[in-house]
Order: structure tokens, then sequence, then C-alpha cells
């Protein structure tokens, strides 16, 4: 067990709220119950960790996020070992050797809570620094059987700004468009409406040119376009 992971687990026992541990766990419809530990009070005990602990040496720190997601009890442990991933003063500096920690905690979190932040957080950043492996990756992920992994392509570049590849973008798309899936299609629209901010004619083109995009994706890539 990790001395951090302990202290972790600690703080979010003290932080304990029952009364909003069931409606938070069904909210998120989770299997794994919660502690009652909203985002304000987890960001509150990763400021006092932080502020309390020297940086912790890289392979400290990889074994502490490991052991909070895999041993994970409550959900908010995987809420704050992904909190901690992004820590610009603790988390190590990142590289495409990450991603099958990422992709673990992607296909084993299962849904979009971990799913969104560890896409437009984590993977798009890696992709945007490490473009030869990671856009090669993602084409194979827009594919895969498991659902989340396919959103993960599909939303990654959500914060690329005019920085998005958009030759990847059309075939993370396009390789998900008849997916009766939900989230997928919910995730190409969002995709696409964030690129519109940048380039809305791009957007309504390719909308335009792709009628087998579902009524949900349409909707949603068109939203704030007159």
């Amino acid at each position: 067990m990790s001395d951090l992971a302990d202290a972790v687990r600690a703080g979010l026992a003290a932080r304990a709220d029952p009364e909003q541990a069931g409606p938070m766990q069904r909210y998120m419809k989770s299997a794994m119950p919660f502690r009652g530990v909203p985002k304000p009070g987890r960001e509150d005990l990763v400021r006092e960790l932080v502020a309390a602990r020297p940086v912790p040496p890289a392979d400290e720190f990889t074994a502490a996020v490991t052991d909070l997601w895999d041993a994970a009890e409550f959900r908010e442990e995987r809420y704050v070992a992904l909190t901690l991933t992004g820590h610009r003063r603790w988390a190590p500096s990142q590289d495409a050797s990450w991603v099958p920690l990422y992709r673990h905690w992607i296909v084993t979190g299962a849904w979009w809570d971990f799913t969104d932040e560890i896409a437009s957080r984590r993977i798009g950043p890696l992709l945007r620094a490490h473009p030869a492996p990671l856009t090669p990756l993602l084409r194979t992920w827009a594919t895969d059987p498991d659902r989340w992994l396919r959103r993960t392509a599909v939303i990654a570049q959500l914060h690329a700004g005019e920085a998005v590849d958009l030759a990847l973008l059309v075939d993370v798309v396009e390789a998900t468009l008849d997916d009766p899936d939900f989230f997928l299609r919910k995730g190409i629209g969002w995709a696409l409406r964030q690129h519109a901010r940048i380039d809305p004619d791009w957007v309504r083109r390719f909308v335009d040119d792709h009628p087998g995009l579902s009524p949900l994706s349409r909707r949603e890539a068109l939203r704030h376009l007159a």
C-alpha cells in the first residue's frame, strides 16, 4: 500500500458525508459506492496533501495513483487519482508511456465521468505533444470493441483549438458514424460543435457531406450555428 494513497483515503474518510453518498451514487449510476465527498472537498484534500508533502518521486507517484485506482472501494478514490495525474506541481512529466495506464483507467472506469476527463485532459495533450505514436493509436481506438475507447478517440481533441488534427477528427468520426451507442453519437456531436468555435463553415460542410450522421450527432454539432 502506498503512503500517499493511504493519506488520500484517510482524507476522504474524514470528509465523508453519508447523506450525500447515496444521491451521488444514484446520479452517477455507479455500482461502486461513494464516500459523499463532492468535488470542492476533493480539491481541498489535494491542496492539503500537496502543501504538506514534498513532490513524490515519479515511481512513488505512479504507484500511489495506481493503488488508488485499482484498489478503490469508493469512487472518489479514482477521482483523486485522476486529479493528481493532472496536477502541475506533482504529476511527473508525461509522454506516450503513460497511455497504457490511461487506457486501463478508461476501460475499467467504463463511464463518462472518467472517460471524458481522461480523453480531453490527458490523452488530448499527449496527442498534441506526441502525435507520431498517438495519432495511429487513436485511429485504432476508434474501431475498438470498447465503447469508451471509441468515445475517447472522438473527443480527445476537444481542447485542441486551432491545433486540431482535422484528418484525425474526420477519420475517427467516420469510423464511428454508424455506431448506435448514445455516448458515441453524443461525443461526435460534441467534438464537431467544439470545432465549430474555430471553423463553423467546415463543420457545416462536414455535416452536409455526411447524411449518415445520427440526428443526435447532427443536432449537437449544429447547436450554436445559425
